[in-house]
């Protein structure tokens, strides 16, 4: 995230810029506020925020864009049967809350601090609260051992972060969250960035275009 070296387009309240103006790595704004409506306006255009401590507000929209068809959602046997055991249970919308802090929390390869910061922490709690932002808990007996969470805007899930304390618990999750879009008829689920964990459970690359093509739609 070295915002020195491009040139930014600093958001005023919260009319963006075209997302073709976002350099190669998908920058494409910075400044303004996490408020609801900015939020909102963001997803409704394919952008969302992502920034570390010292940053401003950075608003990003990459091309390629990783999302994943509920449909196409990839189940190993592993999976699949861990599912049957009903070892995990899983809730919707239980205690977004303590999902979103063990998101922030938890300890991710490669990075040395979390980007979910307080802040995010209170914008997100407040879309939770307005109907828009929505977690999948699962849980091993009464602990909380897996979830994600993200923002529902015009039929398309806009995933922003999970977490596993045990095996498979992020998995289940996202098990869970493509049956409720399956049964809900969602267009897709937006995951951001390429990982090769995302690609192994079905998610794959469209481009920008497409991706507004379908939150259009």
């Amino acid at each position: 995230m070295d915002i020195k070296t491009i040139g930014c387009h600093v958001l005023a309240m919260i009319e963006f810029p075209d997302t073709s103006l976002a350099n190669e790595e998908g920058l494409l704004a910075v400044g303004g506020d996490l408020n609801t409506e900015t939020l909102l306006a963001a997803y409704a255009n394919g952008i969302f925020p992502w920034y570390a401590e010292d940053q401003p507000i950075l608003w990003w929209s990459p091309d390629p864009r990783m999302v994943l068809f509920p449909g196409e959602f990839h189940c190993s046997r592993r999976l699949a049967r861990r599912m049957r055991q009903a070892i995990y249970s899983v809730s919707i919308d239980a205690c977004f809350d303590n999902v979103i802090k063990a998101c922030a929390e938890i300890p991710r390869k490669g990075e040395a601090g979390t980007w979910i910061l307080p802040e995010m922490v209170d914008a997100y709690t407040q879309m939770f609260t307005e109907g828009h932002a929505h977690s999948i808990e699962v849980w091993q007996g009464d602990e909380l051992i897996g979830g994600l969470y993200g923002v529902l805007h015009q039929g398309v899930f806009f995933a922003e972060s999970m977490f596993s304390h045990k095996t498979d618990g992020s998995k289940v999750a996202l098990a869970a969250l493509c049956e409720w879009a399956l049964t809900d008829g969602w267009k897709l689920i937006d995951c951001q960035f390429h990982t090769a964990h995302l690609e192994s459970l079905g998610a794959r690359e469209i481009s920008r275009d497409q991706l507004l093509a379908v939150i259009v739609s």
